[in-house]
């Protein structure tokens, strides 16, 4: 699934091409996508894409007098690409803007287009979010103040949405590693240390991610088409059973609320 890294990415690589430019068109060839297609989204031409945002994994392109939401759920991606270019079978919707268009293709139908014209913290999807990682709001006192009362594995709690967004499986597994923290122990058991340690590996995770593209693990590829590099250049995640990188014990492998979490037993406490 495209986290906050591979969504960063294509924003900044959409948001210099789209920035000042008119919709001329709107084609919806599936409507049926996580939640229906509006008619407020086929009614978009005519407007002005001012600028192009992030919040969590949501790409909101504003318009003035609104905002178009875009998720890339769990197999899409956005393509800049010229008008009249052929559609393919999972290419469910384009926003034509003069000479170019911007194509939404997700072959599992788990992405979603929307429009509001509401302020963005009220929209259901939105107001609920937790803190940005890579923003200041992300510091080691507020880290810890957030682990406090929580028993679950840190793992769970730092892809927990409600308290930071866009840290996925990946990017949890190896902001633990750097920050020499196993993955089972309990987020209230974290010490403000821990969380000071914890907080500065999150960003520098998530700002090498970014660097490198994302991670295309399945279907993401960059609005530029080009595939992410990261999950070529992990500490840990799809590691198991090789050396780690800075100790040579072998990086173990165990499941976690269904997801895989990956670390070194020797590296990690």
């Amino acid at each position: 699934m495209p986290e906050l890294p591979e969504v960063e990415v294509t924003r900044r690589g959409l948001a210099p091409q789209l920035a000042g430019r008119r919709i001329s068109a709107v084609e919806v060839r599936e409507p049926r996508l996580r939640w229906p297609v509006s008619r407020e989204v086929r009614s978009l031409a005519g407007r002005t894409v001012r600028a192009v945002h992030r919040r969590g994994k949501y790409l909101l392109l504003d318009c003035g007098d609104g905002h178009l939401i875009v998720h890339l759920g769990m197999s899409g991606s956005l393509r800049l690409l010229p008008p009249g270019t052929p559609a393919q079978k999972h290419d469910h919707f384009d926003l034509v803007l003069g000479d170019r268009l911007l194509r939404l293709r997700d072959p599992r139908r788990f992405g979603a287009v929307l429009w509001t014209s509401r302020a963005l913290d009220s929209h259901p999807l939105l107001a609920g979010l937790g803190l940005e990682p890579l923003s200041p709001a992300l510091a080691p006192a507020r880290l810890h103040a957030l682990t406090r009362g929580c028993r679950m594995p840190v793992k769970q709690f730092l892809m927990d949405a409600r308290r930071i967004v866009g840290v996925g499986n990946i990017y949890a597994s190896e902001s633990l590693f750097r920050a020499g923290i196993d993955p089972r122990k309990r987020a209230n058991r974290a010490s403000l240390n821990d969380c000071t340690k914890l907080a500065k590996a999150i960003k520098q995770t998530l700002r090498a991610a970014i660097r490198a593209g994302g991670s295309s693990l399945r279907d993401y590829v960059g609005a530029d088409g080009m595939l992410g590099e990261f999950q070529s250049r992990t500490w840990v995640y799809g590691r198991e059973g090789e050396p780690c990188r800075r100790c040579h014990s072998a990086i173990k492998r165990i499941v976690q609320a269904g997801r895989s979490s990956f670390f070194c037993p020797t590296c990690q406490r």
